[in-house]
């Protein structure tokens, strides 16, 4: 959180820096990358597509596209209700669409891997509210997410600087 956008009167904690600026040392993936992302959400509803990439920056402990993804799925009219509730979405599923709640799920269990495996039952309950070609780039869209919260985390990326519309 920047300082204008809190009271002065309170000594927040430093802001850590980055590790590393992989997007300029490695331009060229950063930039495929970008291409990768834009690929992946074509055909996604914008509001679902947030939802995805919060849920899995929240599993993978990604501060910074925790920022984006939210500020993002503010700025395409998500409520704040349902973005403060996806970390609970098994408790709170009455806020989802079942077609949200088989997105989500299936971006957990691509997210965690748990079992070495996506469930048969997960990708199934996903393959029944998406047409195949949609469930394609849903996947894609997790993986894509998940390989930026692993450049964020890795490189310890900080929050609170993204304004909607900007790349990362």
């Amino acid at each position: 959180m920047t300082m204008s956008d809190t009271t002065t009167d309170v000594a927040y904690a430093p802001e850590r820096p980055a590790r590393l600026p992989w997007a300029q040392l490695a331009p060229d993936v950063y930039k495929a990358m970008i291409r990768l992302d834009a690929a992946s959400r074509k055909g996604l509803e914008p509001k679902l597509y947030e939802l995805v990439k919060i849920r899995a920056s929240q599993i993978n402990h990604c501060a910074f596209c925790l920022d984006m993804h939210t500020k993002d799925a503010l700025a395409a009219g998500e409520s704040v209700e349902r973005i403060v509730q996806l970390g609970a979405w098994e408790e709170s599923a009455h806020f989802y669409t079942p077609k949200e709640l088989a997105a989500i799920e299936l971006t957990e269990a691509v997210t965690v891997l748990t079992a070495g495996f996506v469930p048969d039952d997960v990708y199934d309950r996903a393959a029944a509210h998406f047409e195949e070609a949609e469930l394609a780039q849903l996947i894609a869209a997790i993986t894509v997410i998940n390989a930026w919260n692993r450049f964020g985390v890795t490189c310890r990326m900080a929050p609170g600087h993204y304004q909607p519309g900007q790349h990362p």
